[in-house]
């Protein structure tokens, strides 16, 4: 991909004033806050899905058995 026009409104100039302030030129700082940014938003839906999974009950009943049959294997 190529060059990506951003143009901040007054909170994003203050967010990356606060991250440059260090030395660490604009381009890298938007870099590592779009990664941030996308690992949050992953997180968020692995989250929800986890959570849609937790509370459907096939799923929690197939848990269960596959922990049943497991049982009978533990060492101690």
């Amino acid at each position: 991909m190529g060059t990506i026009t951003f143009r901040p409104d007054g909170e994003a100039e203050r967010a990356l004033a606060t991250l440059t302030a260090n030395g660490r030129s604009a381009s890298a700082a938007i870099r590592d806050a779009l990664l941030l940014a996308a690992k949050v938003q992953r997180a968020g839906e692995l989250r929800a899905e986890a959570l849609a999974l937790a509370a459907d009950p096939d799923d929690v009943a197939e848990a269960r058995a596959v922990l049943a049959d497991l049982e009978p294997l533990r060492a101690w």
